[in-house]
């Protein structure tokens, strides 16, 4: 027999491994959010100081634009009135784009692609000038709008979190279906809008300012807030750089992609009212292209195609930029197929700058590696 002392229990219970508490997903997610760079949230900094350096390399080329203008056409920038009223036009230009870019800015981040915005924004157009909708007044055509937007949104959404489709399949055959549902309902015809509020949402202006305008900054200023300073924000770079991880640390994916992508839907909803009201009209193929401008300005302003990095004020300079392009052509009398080119070749440039910056880091953290280990 052996003689078991008092203290012989202890002394082998010391020896066992210790039991680790049961882990609260809930306090997990909130710990990874917390600890996310908050660099890669900044609406200037960017990702460590890199989004300033990109930030002001966008504004430089803005400045470049603008010199190219003033050198080209003399005549007219010499003008003050003629520079504020241009300026007032680019912007105008580029509104309604840009409020389509913040959603795809969410969505790009959050590890995804969305190639059915132009044709989500016909599809809420055509729907909301319909003869029955307008018969409800400015309140049913804009309700009709943001409603299809958010619904063709959360249908991409499910489709892709759990139809496991891939993004890009996903979205295209949602380029064609709501292009074609929207040449249905109009029976390829343009609809002409006949309400005076919808209407004068691009016509008017507030202190010299057009509406469209401040749709813009207002959309641009709520998708800044919700990307910056919401557990959404954080959860959307954490499941972009890395789902399998923001799942293991509590976050629903497979929910936050749904909504990433409604987010998406809702702001064509809100394009479509401003495309209607500066046309005054809707029809199947209006907002043509519009998902490759609203993906190019996005990655213009330094949002990584492979997700989690991204932010929305180098996207909304992107969407200038693109905007001032076209301004410069058109006031030189190029033409569009010019314009494209251009347009082609600076999307080009930056995304080989971003795979340069990406082998950069990717050596960095190597070489990390290497002397820590």
């Amino acid at each position: 027999m052996t003689d078991v002392t008092p203290t012989a229990a202890p002394e082998r219970a010391a020896q066992l491994p210790a039991q680790s508490p049961p882990v609260d997903p809930a306090e997990t997610a909130a710990a990874a959010e917390k600890t996310a760079p908050a660099g890669r949230l900044s609406w200037w900094r960017g990702d460590g100081g890199e989004g300033a350096k990109r930030n002001l390399a966008l504004i430089g080329v803005l400045v470049v634009l603008i010199a190219i203008g003033a050198l080209t056409r003399s005549d007219l920038y010499s003008d003050p009135d003629w520079v504020w009223d241009n300026v007032l036009s680019i912007l105008q230009l580029a509104s309604v784009v840009g409020v389509v870019t913040v959603g795809m800015t969410f969505v790009i981040i959050g590890g995804g692609i969305d190639l059915s915005v132009g044709a989500i924004v016909a599809l809420a157009g055509v729907w909301c000038t319909t003869v029955a909708t307008q018969s409800y007044g400015a309140g049913g055509m804009i309700f009709t709008a943001l409603t299809v937007g958010l619904a063709v949104g959360l249908v991409n959404g499910l489709l892709i979190s759990y139809g496991r489709l891939v993004p890009f399949i996903a979205t295209l055959a949602m380029l064609v279906a709501a292009r074609g549902l929207a040449a249905e309902i109009s029976a390829k015809q343009t609809q002409v809008s006949g309400n005076e509020f919808i209407n004068r949402i691009a016509s008017d202006k507030l202190l010299g300012i057009p509406l469209l305008v401040y749709i813009l900054a207002l959309v641009g200023a709520a998708g800044w807030v919700l990307l910056n300073r919401t557990t959404f924000g954080r959860r959307t770079v954490a499941v972009g750089g890395n789902p399998e991880a923001a799942r293991l640390a509590g976050i629903d994916v497979k929910r936050h992609t749904v909504l990433l992508y409604a987010l998406s839907g809702l702001c064509c909803g809100i394009a479509a009212i401003m495309l209607t009201a500066q046309a005054n009209s809707a029809q199947a193929a209006m907002a043509n292209l519009y998902e490759l401008d609203a993906i190019a300005a996005a990655i213009i302003g330094g949002t990584l195609l492979s997700g989690g990095r991204g932010t929305i004020v180098g996207s909304l300079l992107g969407v200038v930029i693109f905007a001032t392009i076209t301004n410069l052509f058109a006031i030189n009398g190029l033409t569009t197929e010019a314009q494209n080119m251009v347009k082609g070749g600076i999307i080009v440039v930056a995304v080989l700058v971003q795979q340069v910056q990406f082998r950069s880091v990717s050596r960095f953290l190597g070489r990390n590696r290497l002397t820590t280990g």
